[in-house]
């Protein structure tokens, strides 16, 4: 079997072609997320991307990420948890029913808190493919991006997640609120900046609160603008694991660019916990494990 794994997400696109074993043969990423393609127009792009990759008799595709939201190619509904890949691979949709699943999308993950749902897209994928390359069956994964995901597993299945809008809310203040005024949003990490952030999230006085001493610690010259783009990011990830139980996690697995996952396996390391990071390999893992068990 050849795949074709692709992670078409909102603003981007990855696709790498795998061989029978999961090898990756060849890789390509386009600024082409579901935003950027007309409606119907999905096909067209598909086809000016990965025709060539396709051609082979016997290629398969699957595809993960949003391109199966209602914005998307098709709809693929959401597994509830738990999930692992049976549960998943059970709810793939193919775009062309009746075609051997040639060109199939995975359906994404759903879970409830307190009477509000929570949903992953994309994600699933990952983790299912970070069980796949550790050999984790138990465990804490976390997925840093723009709406963070904390999920945990038991058994290979995905139980429950929780997500976190911290990369949003880092946009929103570093660049569209007066903390603009006084820090560099496109500053390098500062990693004893950074660290400070983490720790004074834990004062117990709140966000809302310590976010305004950014700009006090501006106004006072504690801090330069370069540090406190690190502080604030600081502040925000702390407030993540303050809300996380993480005496029962020996070990945290991070999937992401590198990066993210650096803060967080600083962060986290600030609080005594290890940490393991994937990139994109956990994406392709993931694909092919899903393709291998959904044979035509």
């Amino acid at each position: 079997m050849r795949l074709v794994a692709v992670d078409w997400g909102t603003s981007s696109l990855r696709g790498a072609l795998l061989d029978t074993d999961g090898k990756v043969l060849e890789e390509q990423s386009h600024p082409r997320g579901i935003l950027s393609v007309a409606p119907g127009g999905f096909a067209e792009v598909f086809a000016s991307l990965f025709t060539e990759w396709m051609r082979p008799a016997g290629t398969r595709c699957l595809i993960s990420g949003m391109a199966g939201s209602q914005q998307g190619w098709v709809e693929a509904p959401y597994c509830e948890c738990p999930a692992g890949l049976d549960e998943v691979a059970g709810k793939i949709i193919d775009i062309e029913p009746g075609s051997q699943h040639r060109i199939a999308i995975v359906p994404g993950l759903c879970v409830e808190h307190d009477g509000v749902p929570d949903v992953m897209r994309g994600e699933e994928v990952q983790i299912l493919g970070a069980m796949a390359l550790t050999g984790l069956r138990d465990g804490l994964f976390v997925l840093p991006g723009t709406h963070n995901k904390w999920a945990r597993t038991q058994f290979g299945r995905v139980t429950s997640f929780r997500t976190f809008m911290t990369g949003e809310f880092y946009a929103l203040l570093s660049q569209h609120s007066i903390l603009a005024r006084t820090l560099d949003a496109s500053a390098p990490l500062d990693e004893a900046a950074f660290l400070t952030g983490v720790a004074q999230a834990d004062n117990g006085h709140g966000l809302l609160h310590n976010a305004f001493g950014t700009r006090t610690l501006a106004l006072f010259s504690r801090m330069s603008k370069a540090e406190l783009a690190s502080y604030l990011s600081g502040l925000l990830i702390g407030e993540e694991l303050r809300t996380q139980s993480l005496q029962a996690a020996s070990e945290v697995v991070l999937i992401g660019a590198p990066a993210l996952t650096r803060r967080y396996a600083l962060a986290l390391g600030a609080a005594g916990t290890t940490t393991r990071t994937l990139g994109a390999e956990a994406t392709w893992a993931g694909l092919h494990a899903l393709a291998t068990i959904r044979t035509p």
